[in-house]
């Protein structure tokens, strides 16, 4: 990939979601020349950094006529990687004075979103974003414009469809809805609000009350209770550990462990582990693979959650496929409708700021003309040699978009392509050290015991150096 030898040129591009990857987006986007209009549901910035104690009637979201809570936080969340690796590249996540905010390495859920704020309005970006503003369709015209539809989504009405496509009975007296002609889309919307659900067979029989994570607050609800959390991701850990101080027992059934897997918490005389869940019965029960029963009141899935795009008209150029998204060129771009559609933040199991931010600066270049992308086929030929080779290494397709370590070699590479500097070194090893500090410590502790006091050094010696930058 090499820069484009024709000029610079804007566009007038929207940007669905206002999160942390739609904020970094229309950064970008402007600083590379564009126009920007950023669309976001609620009335700040944020996106799922944005905790609201309202949780939605349906506690398994299978009613496609519920009201939407779009956030999945719980009030004891902190975050799980250090401040100093979370924070965008060129806005370091630092300590700032003011009441009430968390000076904490490891921060709660609003620290987050206060940093966030800080983001938006440093940059200037809350004044690109239309709030309570919904994206209903995005689709592609003849001429290879794209029409967004968007409605006006008040905390009153944000559940009324009457502009959606299939519904018969629009009415402009009832809400607004306008549609808009823009060179490209960046969908940022995120992919933490539309819940995947485990298989169990028999719980249709089951007494018990189900809920997924996505509807946890607080453990107050779960007193006395006999607790299934299904899941070891972080949310999960954090969970059990919350509900057990309040909760008769707290039983966590995890695929990943062996069958006969039955042990107890360290620290925890009502906390255990088990092998993944058989099959739950009529009479209350729930079997696991290793065996045990366990009269149980609640199942938590803590399951994680799926790629979802209701407002996304595409022909068919881009579907949703056992949790994979695709295709698309690097996690990014769908060939056939490059570069005038893409997606920030799909990538998971991964440090989501700096990566929001390098895919944002290749996006925004590719718009302007500096940058070129290969061509249709050749971004086809990369695609299925990505996915043979997932195949080849047994890596199921759900996980298409999971990196994990492979994340630094990815960054890396956007990073060339945009021109600027690699993967700063530090946050890859402050990052592992994280990981297996976790190991080390319990999950109770890690967040205030470490040890990598020399990276901490070195990534405020780079902030200072992005800081300075910034004011010349």
């Amino acid at each position: 990939m090499s820069p484009a030898p024709q000029s610079a040129k804007s566009r007038h591009v929207a940007v669905v979601g206002a999160g942390a990857a739609g904020l970094v987006a229309a950064r970008e986007l402007r600083r590379e020349g564009h126009s920007v209009v950023v669309f976001e549901r609620g009335n700040e910035v944020g996106g799922t950094w944005v905790y609201t104690p309202r949780v939605e009637p349906d506690p398994l979201r299978l009613d496609p006529n519920r009201p939407i809570i779009h956030t999945s936080l719980y009030s004891s969340l902190r975050t799980n990687l250090p401040r100093e690796v979370m924070g965008y590249r060129d806005f370091p996540f630092v300590t700032r004075p003011g009441r009430n905010r968390d000076p904490r390495r490891f921060p709660g859920h609003r620290e987050v979103l206060l940093y966030l704020k800080d983001f938006a309005r440093e940059f200037g970006i809350e004044e690109l974003v239309r709030f309570e503003t919904e994206v209903v369709k995005v689709g592609i015209l003849e001429n290879g414009k794209w029409e967004v539809r968007s409605k006006k989504t008040t905390f009153d009405n944000e559940n009324n469809d009457s502009c959606n496509l299939d519904s018969e009975f629009v009415k402009s007296s009832e809400v607004e809805c306008d549609d808009e002609i823009y060179d490209a889309v960046v969908v940022c919307n995120g992919h933490y609000s539309e819940p995947r659900i485990a298989e169990i067979p028999g719980v249709n029989l089951w007494p018990g009350k189900q809920i997924h994570s996505h509807s946890y607050r607080i453990p107050e609800p779960f007193t006395d209770q006999v607790v299934i959390v299904i899941g070891t991701s972080a949310s999960a850990v954090d969970i059990c550990r919350d509900i057990a101080g309040v909760a008769k027992e707290v039983h966590v059934a995890s695929r990943s462990v062996a069958d006969e897997t039955y042990t107890k918490k360290p620290g925890y005389d009502n906390l255990w582990l088990h092998s993944m869940i058989e099959s739950a019965h009529e009479d209350g029960t729930v079997v696991f693979r290793n065996g045990k029963v366990v009269p149980a009141d609640i199942i938590m899935h803590c399951t994680g959650y799926k790629y979802h795009y209701p407002f996304l008209d595409t022909k068919g150029f881009v579907t949703v496929d056992d949790n994979r998204l695709g295709p698309l060129y690097k996690h990014i771009f769908p060939p056939a409708l490059a570069p005038w559609l893409s997606f920030i933040g799909i990538p998971w199991k991964i440090v989501p700021f700096p990566l929001f931010e390098l895919q944002s600066k290749w996006v925004a270049s590719i718009l302007s003309g500096r940058v070129t992308l290969p061509s249709k086929e050749e971004m086809m030929d990369d695609i299925s040699a990505f996915y043979s080779t997932l195949e080849a290494s047994g890596i199921p397709k759900r996980y298409t978009h999971r990196m994990g370590d492979s994340q630094y070699e990815y960054n890396n590479w956007l990073a060339t392509q945009c021109g600027c500097e690699e993967y700063e070194e530090w946050r890859r090893l402050m990052h592992h050290a994280t990981s297996q500090n976790k190991r080390i410590h319990r999950p109770e502790t890690y967040r205030d015991e470490w040890e990598d006091h020399d990276l901490v050094l070195k990534a405020h010696e780079d902030f200072v150096k992005y800081i300075s930058m910034q004011i010349s």
